[in-house]
């Protein structure tokens, strides 16, 4: 039984189909555990990653998964897809199904850019990365036809307006590392951004790559299609 936020007495009512009255005395008997802890605080929260275990039963023992994939081009990042391989595809080797099946994707990155992408199935932990109000960073390499100057970084600076959906994107970082190469770090993604906001200087984008989100960074260790779990740290880092 998978939950958000529940009191512990109405997911144990809920659960076994008994009313709260008897489930308030089955807490005063000591007969349940949640993540190895004796409880009787019939208004304790448990969530849907809460091990819960009532008469040495086993009501809930559900695992959250963080996981770090480096992207190649080429691989779309859907859950399906009839044409192109998808980040999930990368993923049957290492995961059951049924983890694959409770996955969902956290910044999603186009079918010709590489890097970072991040899977869960803990939707609370994925808002703080997606959420506008946290403004988290997305940093990106990118490799372009022209060179750059310098008037490239004001104009990221102050946000470029893009007439067709009335909105002026929220100012950028643009570091030029080369005569042809940039980092550009942003905290939104709109439609294919990066490339239109160089489109504005009628100057083609070779290839896109995404190093960062927030304090995560793609481990340099992963080859094109390798992912690994990210560690208690890393995950924590988040909510920092």
């Amino acid at each position: 039984m998978a939950i958000n936020t529940a009191r512990l007495d109405r997911f144990i009512s809920d659960y076994r189909q008994i009313n709260r009255k008897k489930v308030r005395l089955i807490l005063a008997q000591k007969r349940v555990y949640v993540d190895g802890i004796l409880a009787t605080d019939i208004a304790q929260l448990v969530d849907q990653f809460s091990h819960v275990i009532m008469d040495d039963e086993v009501l809930q023992a559900n695992r959250a998964y963080y996981i770090m994939l480096n992207k190649p081009i080429g691989v779309v990042c859907a859950t399906k897809d009839k044409k192109h391989k998808t980040v999930i595809d990368l993923l049957a080797r290492q995961f059951a199904q049924e983890v694959l099946d409770s996955l969902h994707i956290v910044g999603r990155l186009d079918l010709n850019t590489s890097g970072l992408v991040l899977l869960t199935n803990d939707s609370r932990w994925s808002e703080r990365l997606t959420s506008p109000e946290h403004k988290v960073s997305k940093c990106y390499q990118v490799t372009l036809e022209n060179a750059l100057t310098s008037d490239y970084i004001e104009a990221f600076a102050k946000g470029m307006y893009f007439p067709y959906e009335n909105i002026t994107t929220k100012p950028a970082i643009l570091h030029i590392v080369s005569l042809f190469e940039a980092q550009v770090s942003l905290t939104e993604g709109r439609y294919h951004q990066i490339k239109r906001m160089f489109g504005r200087f009628r100057n083609p984008v070779i290839a896109l790559h995404r190093y960062s989100i927030g304090s995560l960074h793609l481990d340099k260790s992963l080859k094109d299609g390798e992912s690994r779990l990210l560690n208690v740290s890393e995950v924590t880092s988040i909510n920092s």
